[in-house]
């Protein structure tokens, strides 16, 4: 997907935010997403963290009669878009539209030619016989993944372009920045496919990566003190009043 392209589609030039709700049940993803929308987010993750997937599904239906018109996306935690898209289809031809699914693992293997991309296409070509119609977000170089050596970061951000509609990459682990360099090199390498972060952006670091980064996907920066499940509404004010004050 263009940059622009996705800044008109979520109403801002400015980078969007997306919180990460890692979900227990219908009513604190419920009570979260009503959070996320006071505090002006376009839209949500959700991602089943605690349990397998199958028990996110009645969830996300729940959810999505509540918020019928809301931007909704998902992760299945450790769950590749060959598995998923399948899902999202039938999903999809039930009525139940999933606007976006995020991978934290789009198997793009910069050790291999581009044309050999044997995972990243036939994920694709799953995604095409699914008739799921959400952006794909893909994680490359991305936390609790193969590790990806920074030489390889910018051949990694090409491949990746070609491969999905939003690239999202991370620092080393949850909660942790990515590193300037690493995000300057992905911007340049992957060209204007969207580029997201999804992992320790936080109001004091925010203004480092804005001019670079189109998403971030938040939770650890805007939950509250020792609390992986619920939003800080302040702190997620703050985040969004530092992207504008910096952007």
């Amino acid at each position: 997907m263009n940059r622009n392209e996705f800044h008109l589609k979520f109403g801002s030039k400015k980078t969007i935010v997306l919180p990460v709700i890692h979900v227990l049940d219908h009513e604190q993803t419920y009570r979260n997403i009503g959070i996320a929308i006071k505090c002006g987010c376009p839209g949500v993750f959700l991602i089943n963290h605690d349990f397998e997937k199958e028990k996110l599904l009645p969830i996300i239906k729940s959810i999505r009669a509540k918020f019928s018109n809301y931007w909704i996306g998902v992760n299945f935690l450790a769950i590749t878009g060959e598995f998923a898209f399948p899902i999202l289809g039938k999903l999809e031809a039930e009525g139940i539209q999933v606007d976006g699914y995020w991978a934290d693992d789009a198997c793009i293997d910069e050790r291999r030619a581009e044309n050999d991309q044997v995972d990243a296409i036939r994920i694709n070509e799953v995604r095409k016989n699914s008739g799921w119609k959400g952006l794909y977000i893909g994680g490359t170089a991305f936390k609790k993944q193969r590790k990806v050596d920074p030489v390889g970061y910018a051949y990694s951000g090409y491949l990746a372009s070609k491969h999905m509609d939003i690239i999202v990459t991370s620092g080393i682990a949850t909660g942790h920045a990515a590193d300037v360099d690493k995000i300057k090199t992905f911007r340049k390498s992957c060209g204007e496919t969207v580029l997201a972060v999804a992992s320790g952006i936080t109001p004091d670091n925010v203004g480092k990566y804005v001019h670079d980064v189109d998403l971030f996907m938040v939770a650890t920066g805007i939950n509250f003190d020792c609390d992986f499940y619920n939003i800080d509404p302040n702190k997620l004010k703050n985040l969004i009043n530092a992207i504008e004050s910096k952007g």
